[in-house]
């Protein structure tokens, strides 16, 4: 395979994680393994990597809005954007929030699905979602190719008690997005759960 070839793969690989609307392993566990596979650059990788991610992302935030109009209820959905706009009102705040929690081994699927559905800009997020992915990944992927020798040992560390509680982690958050009220929330101060929120 051509080398360029290789590290469109990794774009291509990473985007396509990141589009998913559901809680998948996190992309940086695909460029370590193609970074092993194809010993590639491990910077470039970064980069590409980090780039397709941000891509995927960013077409999450596009067409998210036009699922939630078909799947979720009216109800619901004012109350997702009403989260969205008390999320943009906090101006630097939330920038640091989102740049912190990408920081963290935590999934950002909820985040983007909760900023798509609220029909926050997409400026409002990526920034501080860029500047914390590009950190949160470099260390991992510098990470990955230190410790790990081989693809077969990626390959096992992929599927492990720390990516499945990843997983239920965003499983969780995504639940907690679209079963609580949030207006309740922020205007009484009062944990609501309402589970009739589909068309």
């Amino acid at each position: 395979m051509l080398e360029w070839l290789k590290y469109l793969l990794v774009f291509g690989a990473a985007m396509v994680v990141d589009i998913v609307p559901l809680p998948l392993p996190p992309a940086f566990v695909i460029m370590i393994f193609l970074q092993i596979e194809f010993n590639l650059n491990v910077w470039v990788v970064i980069i590409v990597g980090v780039a397709g991610s941000i891509l995927g992302r960013y077409i999450l935030t596009l067409y998210i809005p036009k699922i939630a109009g078909q799947l979720f209820n009216p109800q619901k959905n004012e109350d997702v954007q009403f989260l969205g706009n008390k999320l943009s009102e906090k101006g630097w705040k939330s920038h640091l929030a989102i740049f912190t929690y990408s920081l963290l081994p935590l999934p950002t699927t909820p985040l983007f699905v909760a900023a798509g559905m609220a029909k926050m800009k997409p400026y409002l997020i990526i920034p501080a979602f860029f500047a914390g992915k590009l950190i949160s990944d470099t260390v991992a992927v510098l990470i990955g190719e230190y410790a790990a020798h081989n693809a077969p040992l990626v390959l096992k560390g992929g599927i492990s008690w720390e990516s499945i509680s990843g997983l239920l982690l965003g499983l969780l958050l995504i639940s907690g997005l679209l079963f609580i009220d949030w207006r309740a929330w922020f205007q009484l101060k009062k944990i609501k759960i309402n589970f009739k929120i589909w068309r």
